[in-house]
């Protein structure tokens, strides 16, 4: 295929499904056999760090799922179902039915997981549409405006920091029990659990709408580590020890059985307010098993991370009684995240916004959930691993998919119809497959290398009107060193990397630079340590959790740089922050802050906080 036909491909996919809104042979939209009288409500669920094999329903021998199983069986399956192999990329694909890599997203931190500006959500289609929309748990596509779910097409939002829990863009100490979460961009103390109060809050949120359409996106931060759990809960799994310091494997079930068990809830409320039957139920995970598979991965290599299927190939039900999809049912054919939006827009008869989308990389899957045979002849699906890069790297950790073969780094190919292990490499074998498919991965390539977008960063918008304070960040710095330091974890030790923050200024006018070792909500001097916070009320690897200390970073200045300018500041032990007032003229500008000790070395600074004056 050449790079031409590549594009007119992708280019018709997108724009036939907002002219006239029927299926190929000119069926209606409607699945067969249908009961729906008027637009389907829509909730999206989405697990973080669940795999294909973390399931009783298909196959786990330890863990017990009972709603997952129920919802499985009332429900078509996509058995042969992939998304990205780590979790920004994948929700940059799912919101916008487009490769990550044309999104600007391909990484999970360092300011490469914010979803370019010019994309279209599902969220903004569905809002275009009159639904209702509400995202409740992780985004992780970015944490100040812009980027925000309230940024793109979302009425309501309630959820943690970027990425995860104790990210350093998260509120400090937050432990999964009584925490604090983002209230449409003000953060908010919450009781209960995390996977209990994004629940909580996407049944109120529906309840409030109920009127009307509603779309949801219900995206928990669970089971991802740390796997924070509740002594009180049944210990059912806590003999497993297995597992790294986020968490035992025991403790990682405790989580899928703790989101299982509200997924029985919400489908309870939907049956006792009468949505159940005109309803689009979707479950989908992010990517393959962070700790399952040491205990079981339905016979998949490789997991989270990994370009083998265990890092991509995950469940995906779709329930719908209106819609006839009340009935279990495997479909079998190469599917993929990209293909929900373009599938919901069909299914939900959605109109585009005003401003348009982007071309779709997805296709509807609306004739295979009717029972249909693929309206399309052959599939390719190119995906990457470059987690903590700064730029996407050709053949870099890749997999081409097809319904036959993989081809991994552009060198080895498995027959996935007859090795689903990948055990066996048979690129010797056919080395017309490969050829084939490494020519399918240059077109695709290409078409991103035209796309200069991808080329520049992500900026927060600093002076809007829709946020009055913008906070920075470790975790968003485009680096220029190492270590690593997008966590709490990487703060308390006071790793000592740097970099900068690509920003935008809305407005000319005076701005207030608020820099800081640690963050508002800790509110301790930039030179002083953290001693050991109170231990919370959580278990963690089969103990009670604690925060541990913090290192103190001696300071004697804080030195700010804004755009070619460059500020200094002295302060003392007491001093909590340095405070710089600058005046800026509108437009595009970079910022960067340090920690110096009386000797001028020089470390970057974890926190600033910004607000026009």
């Amino acid at each position: 295929m050449r790079r031409r036909e590549f594009m007119k491909s992708t280019i018709a996919t997108g724009a036939g499904l907002m002219t006239g809104l029927n299926l190929p042979g000119g069926r209606n939209v409607a699945v067969a056999g249908s009961r729906q009288k008027a637009q389907p409500n829509v909730i999206l669920i989405m697990t973080d760090d669940q795999g294909y094999g973390d399931l009783s329903c298909h196959g786990n021998p330890v863990l017990r799922t009972p709603q997952l199983d129920r919802l499985h069986a009332q429900s078509v399956r996509l058995i042969d179902f992939h998304v990205a192999p780590f979790c920004a990329p994948t929700r940059a694909s799912l919101m916008t039915g487009r490769f990550a890599e044309r999104t600007n997203v391909w990484t999970t931190v360092y300011n490469r997981n914010h979803l370019e500006r010019r994309e279209t959500t599902m969220a903004e289609f569905f809002k275009a549409s009159g639904y209702a929309t509400g995202q409740f748990g992780k985004w992780h596509l970015g944490q100040a405006y812009p980027y925000r779910p309230i940024d793109r097409g979302f009425d309501d939002w309630v959820g943690h920091g970027d990425g995860g829990l104790r990210t350093s863009s998260d509120y400090w100490a937050n432990d999964r029990m009584g925490d604090h979460y983002m209230r449409n961009g003000k953060w908010e103390p919450f009781q209960g659990f995390c996977t209990d109060v994004f629940f909580d809050e996407a049944m109120a949120f529906i309840q409030r709408n109920r009127a009307k359409p509603f779309f949801v996106y219900l995206a928990t931060n669970i089971p991802h580590g740390p796997c924070h759990v509740l002594e009180e809960w049944p210990d059912d799994y806590r003999e497993r020890k297995e597992g790294p310091a986020w968490g035992t494997v025991g403790e990682f079930f405790t989580t899928i059985a703790r989101f299982d068990h509200n997924l029985g809830r919400l489908r309870r409320f939907l049956d006792e307010h009468d949505l159940a039957e005109n309803t689009i139920l979707i479950f989908l995970t992010d990517n393959g098993t962070a700790q399952g598979s040491r205990v079981f991965n339905a016979g998949m290599r490789g997991a989270k991370g990994s370009i083998y299927d265990g890092g991509h190939r995950v469940p995906c039900f779709v329930h719908w009684p209106a819609g006839g999809l009340d009935r279990p049912r495997d479909v079998e054919d190469l599917t993929s995240c990209i293909d929900l939006l373009p599938t919901l827009i069909d299914l939900c008869r959605l109109s585009a916004p005003k401003h348009g989308h982007q071309p779709f990389d997805g296709k509807s899957l609306a004739p295979l959930l009717a029972g249909e045979a693929a309206p399309w002849k052959d599939r390719t699906i190119v995906l990457h691993q470059q987690n903590v890069t700064a730029r996407a790297t050709k053949w870099r950790n890749t997999v081409v998919l097809t319904p036959q073969w993989r081809l991994i780094n552009g060198r080895s190919l498995y027959d996935i119809k007859n090795d689903s292990a990948q055990r066996q490499d048979v690129a010797d074998a056919h080395p017309d497959v490969v050829a084939d498919l490494r020519r399918r991965y240059e077109t695709y390539w290409e078409s991103l290398d035209n796309d200069q977008q991808l080329r520049h960063p992500a900026r927060a918008m600093i002076g809007s009107a829709q946020q009055d304070e913008v906070w920075l960040t470790c975790d968003g710095w485009i680096r220029d060193s190492k270590p690593n330091t997008w966590s709490q974890r990487h703060v308390l030790n006071a790793d000592a990397g740097s970099g900068y923050w690509p920003v935008e200024i809305a407005s000319a006018g005076t701005y207030r630079f608020e820099v800081r070792r640690w963050p508002k909500e800790v509110d301790k001097p930039i030179s002083a340590d953290l001693p050991a916070q109170t231990q919370s009320d959580t278990i963690l690897n089969g103990k009670p959790w604690s925060l541990g200390p913090g290192k103190a970073i001696p300071t004697a200045a804080v030195r700010l740089k804004i755009g070619d300018r460059t500020m200094e500041k002295a302060i003392t032990n007491q001093d909590a922050f340095a405070a710089f007032s600058v005046d800026l003229g509108a437009g595009a500008t970079d910022v960067q802050a340090w920690l110096l000790d009386k000797d001028q070395n020089a470390r970057g600074a974890y926190y600033v906080y910004v607000r026009k004056l």
